[in-house]
């Protein structure tokens, strides 16, 4: 179940429901938790070269189509700093080193627990996330990946597309679990395509679909419109 409730309706305050509520709860032995929409959630968005996802939320953040507060942006490239720095967000450059990722996510955690991050996006961050972090940020962590989930998991999902000839390519917005490109999905579109179409020309069509998914997921992650249930979601 999910419920709004007008603050301006009750007696009390956002604790003051807790309060109120917590025996109900006991009782009925409740996995529940109240959010305050008058409080934003802290959003930090991760991004590595490609621009088009974090454009594209940034934008909605900067226009208040986006209730959230952005922290700041981290990146294992330095491409995108002028951008971001524009919006008046802070920018990290956190370098990747092949032999040594570990370094780089130690950083990364640091950082987003320094900010205090209720939410981390990753807006096409071409890294796989170590199983301690996505253990330690469970239904908090939201991914872009460029293909209609379970299908063409992994890098290069466009190529694999290509290879199969498929005529519809899409995007999927999910939480992101140990497994890779396994964790619940939020959202998902589709765009139709044929065979006179190249890959380039997939990549091309396929950013549209990737920049709508992911800020539909994002959307409904920061209104707490999505509730896990076990591996699948309950989108309100």
């Amino acid at each position: 179940m999910r419920h709004c409730i007008r603050a301006d309706s009750l007696p009390f305050d956002a604790d003051g429901l807790k309060a109120a509520f917590a025996p109900i709860a006991d009782e009925f032995e409740m996995d529940w938790q109240l959010s305050d929409s008058g409080s934003p959630k802290k959003v930090i968005l991760m991004a590595s070269k490609q621009s088009h996802c974090l454009v594209d939320l940034l934008h909605r953040w900067h226009s208040g189509e986006l209730e959230c507060d952005i922290p700041c942006v981290i990146s294992n490239h330095d491409d995108l700093r002028s951008l971001v720095e524009w919006h008046g967000i802070p920018y990290f450059h956190v370098p990747v080193d092949k032999d040594n990722k570990a370094e780089h996510f130690r950083r990364v955690t640091e950082i987003v627990e320094e900010h205090k991050a209720d939410t981390i996006v990753l807006a096409r961050y071409m890294q796989i996330l170590p199983p301690e972090i996505c253990e330690q940020y469970v239904g908090q962590v939201i991914n872009i990946h460029h293909s209609f989930l379970p299908s063409f998991v992994g890098a290069k999902p466009y190529h694999q597309a290509a290879e199969r000839g498929v005529k519809l390519i899409g995007a999927t917005c999910h939480y992101v679990t140990q497994e890779l490109d396994a964790g619940p999905i939020i959202d998902q579109d589709v765009i139709r395509i044929s065979h006179n179409d190249t890959v380039e020309d997939m990549v091309r069509l396929g950013k549209d679909v990737e920049k709508s998914v992911l800020a539909r997921g994002v959307r409904s992650h920061l209104e707490d419109r999505v509730l896990l249930h076990g591996n699948k979601t309950i989108v309100f």
